[in-house]
């Protein structure tokens, strides 16, 4: 080992335990995953390389969050059943732990994992402001949910961690993904990114922003920091969710791209992801 590998040891290992802490629930006895040959999805697959990049899954996470609830039947489950204003942290930590269990963990604790989440699913419903009745297992509704993530993660790494990505490889992800979706009771399920496109362009008439939308997309984007470190992290990634959100979201959300420190935006969440990158390698 050379002097300067030896030197970089402990930074490296300052940051990825950082990261680690952020994702892991200690005082609930969370640990991080450990990757699995024998997972859902193979040591080969697209979704390892996809999922496995800190910075573009945050980025894309959010953008995905940001695209859901412009739908009012998710909105209306995450106002009715969650305590997003007081967990919005937990929230976001739930979700990457989620994809962290079924790409990388055990077959059966992935299986589990995603029968909890459709049993979870076939509990919620209610009604929308305007008396319309809905159910979170509804397999459109969730197509819509499942779409918006499977995009925005594919888009975040594409930007910040493959840029020059096959559109076979592109493909592939979509594909892969229905491991997922299928026990989640997805319908229809997407098997390349042109029919996942076309799934989010039929759904777009049914979008809307109100009051509520915007409430929770201010707690979201808005919300504090897990420490005073991470608050410049945290900024850097909500406006590049913003950017890589399509035009006709951020119209409907009324947000606008950050203009003449686009440049700037994109070269530091770049060199963040980068950074990360080197950190867990």
């Amino acid at each position: 080992m050379s002097s300067a590998d030896r030197l970089a040891r402990p930074l490296k290992g300052l940051i990825a335990g950082q990261v680690r802490a952020v994702f892991n629930d200690r005082s609930s006895g969370e640990v991080p995953v450990v990757r699995r040959a024998d997972a859902l999805f193979p040591p080969d697959s697209v979704a390892w390389r996809v999922h496995g990049d800190v910075t573009s899954m945050l980025v894309g996470g959010v953008t995905a969050l940001m695209l859901q609830m412009l739908h009012p039947a998710v909105l209306a489950g995450v106002w009715d059943h969650s305590g997003f204003r007081d967990d919005m942290q937990g929230r976001l930590r739930r979700t990457a732990r989620f994809i962290a269990v079924t790409t990388y963990g055990a077959p059966e604790d992935a299986r589990a994992l995603l029968a909890k989440v459709r049993r979870i699913h076939d509990h919620i419903g209610g009604s929308l402001p305007d008396g319309t009745p809905y159910r979170a297992s509804e397999p459109a509704l969730l197509a819509w949910v499942h779409v918006s993530e499977v995009l925005s993660f594919l888009d975040g790494w594409i930007r910040y961690g493959e840029p020059g990505m096959s559109r076979a490889d592109q493909d592939r992800y979509v594909r892969e993904m229905a491991r997922i979706a299928e026990p989640l009771g997805v319908d229809p399920i997407p098997t390349t990114r042109t029919e996942a496109e076309a799934i989010q362009r039929r759904m777009r008439a049914d979008l809307r922003v109100d009051a509520r939308t915007r409430d929770v997309a201010d707690v979201l984007l808005n919300q504090p920091a897990p420490s005073i470190a991470a608050r410049p992290f945290q900024a850097m990634t909500m406006q590049a969710a913003i950017d890589l959100l399509p035009g006709w979201a951020r119209t409907l959300h009324g947000l606008e791209r950050p203009g003449i420190t686009l440049p700037l935006l994109r070269a530091s969440t770049f060199g963040v992801a980068s950074t990360l990158r080197w950190a867990f390698r």
